[in-house]
């Protein structure tokens, strides 16, 4: 459980460093949804904190977080494979999301198998 608590800070410490800047950015064209996403992915963050401080308790969340990294890994990498998005930050933060959706994955199953023994 302590390897899956280190995922879960991690996680949570990479969000918060890669987002908050976010916030003091400029918007764009729809401001609304800009904001927005920052805000939801940084409600995730504290989501990361609540698994990582007691795994056993909160892992029916992780299948959802695993859900909240595949949310922006896919279509950054569709938008990728097209040609709309450019080899930068957002394909970067991207293929982190991607290697924490793995290592989220794996804490689940990790988990499954540490419960079962106790």
């Amino acid at each position: 459980m302590k390897s899956i608590r280190i995922i879960f800070a991690l996680a949570a410490a990479w969000g918060f460093l890669a987002l908050v800047p976010g916030l003091f950015a400029e918007a764009g064209p729809r401001p609304e949804y800009y904001y927005g996403f920052i805000g939801i992915a940084l409600v995730f963050q504290l989501i990361f904190i609540l698994i990582a401080i007691d795994p056993g308790r909160y892992r029916a969340l992780i299948p959802i977080s695993i859900l909240e990294k595949l949310s922006f890994f896919l279509p950054v990498t569709i938008l990728y494979t097209q040609g709309r998005v450019a080899m930068g930050p957002v394909f970067f933060g991207a293929m982190v999301d991607g290697l924490f959706m793995a290592m989220f994955a794996l804490a689940w199953l990790v988990s499954r198998k540490a419960g079962q023994a106790a």
